[in-house]
């Protein structure tokens, strides 16, 4: 079996009566027709916070008439992780599910997913082409017995990393400073910021030095491990990380320990944000965005300006590169490098075994990887409703501007498409006929400064290919309960490392040694060995 990220290790029982009340009083009898001849089905779709309700989208409509069907919509932005413990426990599941399924799912729910493999064949000349120009999306798709519950998605055109690192430039130009080059000029930066009224509103105590979204996001400080000569890649999933063929874990990494003590210095001196480790997402971006034209951020991590600090303040900020340790670092430098995770994902869709039309369910599917519909389901429809996409009639397409010239173009795409969330296949000759929004120009542009720190990934070595590395039932269920006790301890240590004066030096070895005997020996045995194997399937 495929190995994910596994962030819930047992089912969250408590919780079926109240879950799936609520989802059997909205379910739909679905496999019959409507009073048009087309056939009802249900689904569930786990969708991005800021993406309207499905039902409002045109090029979604359009396409459930294409495939003669209509869909009765079950729409998740939160707790999903939670709510399916409940709902597939009972058996219960719509037919069609996007962005809703894990690896870990299938092991659990054994016999609630239908294999499509059969269908696929039968009814998705779409999904049979993606898998014969990209035969890797197959293996991805495939468990270790060759049947398929999850049909995968594929863009190939985002850049090899999640995150860039920002500063404000504008900050730095009225105190007088230059961008920083080391950990130490970053100290002595985020030290003017805090005292100096960078942002020039009379307040001195209103800006925010440094930035980040916990330790497990792609915008976090685990981003400076690559000052430290650290191969991150991948996003790290759980700290997982591979050095010279050897599958690491960075929370037991001495260079870990280092960056800790560095950010407790910071934490002390009232230099990074005091609600980084609770803060959501939501409330990270917020921030970003300031007020008005009055920046509140000196420093962070994010994927494009414009999607950071919005349309007002974007221009304020400068892409940073790496940082040295020290002036006089000897270290290699390195950049988190994400192809797979930017490129690729698993289980964009799957079909339940118990739904009453599969062939119904698997034409609608076969829809969305339609050459023409897959760039709509990632970027909006070509219609004067969505407003995502223009076709220039001679086969060429152009993403559009926002058609609220209040909103930035990456919101845009995410309320009025499934965005990268949904399924598709951006086939590698059609990317050359798109022409690209203002925001992935800019993101392109900004990443730039990373080019030379990417090259040096390299797959046999340094690269951890998470989504392409396979495990069987037994080693699933290891790898999941073994994670979640390792995660009960890094997770509360690094925080409170950071956030108060605990001698990290003296505390170190005995919470290294708690780590690995909480699992972390097994599951570095279990990667190790299907990283090799892995390594066989490179040509």
């Amino acid at each position: 079996m495929k190995k994910r990220v596994f962030r819930q290790a047992l089912l969250v029982i408590s919780m079926i009566s109240l879950v799936l009340a609520g989802c059997q009083s909205n379910r739909a009898d679905s496999g019959g027709e409507d009073s048009s001849g087309k056939t009802k089905l249900t689904a569930v779709i786990v969708k991005h916070s800021l993406t309207k309700d499905v039902n409002q989208m045109k090029w979604l409509k359009d396409l459930e008439d294409r495939a003669n069907v209509e869909i009765e919509w079950q729409q998740i932005t939160a707790d999903w992780d939670q709510k399916k413990s409940a709902l597939f426990a009972s058996g219960q599941v719509p037919d069609l599910l996007f962005n809703a399924t894990t690896d870990s799912d299938f092991v659990q729910f054994n016999g609630l997913f239908e294999d499509m493999s059969a269908l696929i064949e039968q009814e998705a000349p779409n999904v049979q082409k993606m898998f014969e120009e990209h035969p890797e999306l197959k293996t991805l798709a495939a468990e270790s017995n060759g049947k398929i519950y999850g049909i995968p998605r594929y863009k190939g055109i985002w850049p090899d990393n999640i995150a860039s690192m920002f500063i404000n430039k504008t900050w730095l130009d009225n105190l007088g400073l230059k961008p920083p080059t080391t950990w130490d000029e970053l100290e002595s930066v985020l030290i003017a910021f805090r005292d100096g009224d960078p942002n020039q509103n009379g307040d001195s105590t209103d800006e925010i030095p440094m930035d980040f979204s916990g330790m497990a996001t792609g915008f976090s400080a685990k981003l400076l491990l690559g000052s430290l000569g650290m191969p991150i890649s991948e996003d790290s999933p759980n700290g997982y990380f591979v050095e010279d063929a050897e599958v690491k874990n960075f929370f037991v990494d001495e260079r870990f320990k280092t960056m800790i003590a560095f950010l407790q210095n910071l934490y002390s001196k009232n230099l990074i944000n005091k609600e980084t480790i609770t803060q959501g997402y939501s409330k990270y971006q917020s921030l970003g965005r300031g007020n008005g034209d009055i920046a509140k951020i000196g420093f962070t991590w994010g994927w494009e300006t414009g999607d950071r600090f919005g349309s007002v303040l974007k221009d304020q900020y400068i892409t940073l590169p790496q940082l040295k340790h020290h002036a006089d670092s000897t270290n290699e430098l390195y950049w988190s490098y994400d192809h797979y995770t930017q490129n690729y994902g698993d289980n964009a869709v799957s079909i339940s075994s118990t739904s009453k039309n599969k062939e119904a369910a698997m034409r609608f599917i076969n829809e969305f990887y339609d050459p023409k519909v897959s760039i709509q389901v990632l970027f909006g429809g070509m219609n004067d409703t969505d407003k995502g996409i223009k076709d220039n009639g001679d086969g060429t397409y152009q993403v559009l501007p926002p058609a609220d010239p209040s909103i930035d173009p990456g919101s845009w795409k995410w309320t009025n498409a499934f965005a990268d969330l949904g399924p598709f296949y951006i086939a590698d000759d059609i990317q050359d006929k798109i022409t690209l929004g203002t925001d992935m120009q800019s993101v392109l542009d900004e990443k730039a400064v990373y080019d030379d720190l990417l090259k040096k990934a390299d797959q046999r070595s340094n690269v951890y290919p998470q989504d392409f590395m396979k495990y069987t039932t037994e080693e699933i269920n290891t790898l999941a309960l073994n994670q979640a006790n390792i995660n009960n301890i890094t997770d509360q240590k690094w925080a409170q490392w950071m956030t108060t004066g605990a001698n990290i030096e003296s505390e170190w070895d005995a919470y290294v040694r708690s780590v690995y005997d909480a699992g972390l020996t097994q599951n570095l045995e279990i990667r190790q060995k299907a990283y090799d194997e892995y390594l066989t399937t490179l040509k």
